[in-house]
């Protein structure tokens, strides 16, 4: 599956942004979905993943209540709606798929069997 991931930017301390990933070449709902960020001078961390049928999501705390995500299995994409956003968000984002392989699987953690290219977000204080 091929993973294009858009919508970083710049913004200020409070402010919001959609990261949008579109996903083709696989059966879409075939995947779990997730986006990771990677700080400087740290290690990639899965912040969110989402389950095929969009009802079940994770979110690593420190972004619980301010990021949600979300799937559209029509349009083959998922998307980060990002809230209140603050200084230490400040990463690179990546969206990653994982392949479904047996009947009871997890969405946290993910594997990253797939990966996008990464959209870049800078908050400001």
């Amino acid at each position: 599956v091929q993973l294009q991931a858009s919508g970083g930017g710049l913004v200020q301390a409070g402010g919001s942004l959609r990261l949008s990933c579109a996903a083709s070449g696989r059966t879409f709902t075939s995947f779990v979905m997730g986006w990771f960020c990677q700080a400087p001078g740290k290690e990639r961390e899965l912040v969110s993943s989402i389950n095929p049928n969009g009802r079940n999501a994770y979110y690593v705390d420190s972004v619980k209540g301010r990021f949600t995500i979300s799937r559209d299995n029509a349009k083959t994409t998922i998307y980060l709606q990002m809230d209140s956003l603050q200084p230490e968000d400040t990463a690179v984002y990546y969206c990653a798929a994982d392949a479904i392989r047996q009947i009871h699987y997890v969405i946290h953690p993910m594997r990253g069997d797939y990966w996008g290219q990464g959209t870049e977000v800078t908050v400001s204080s």
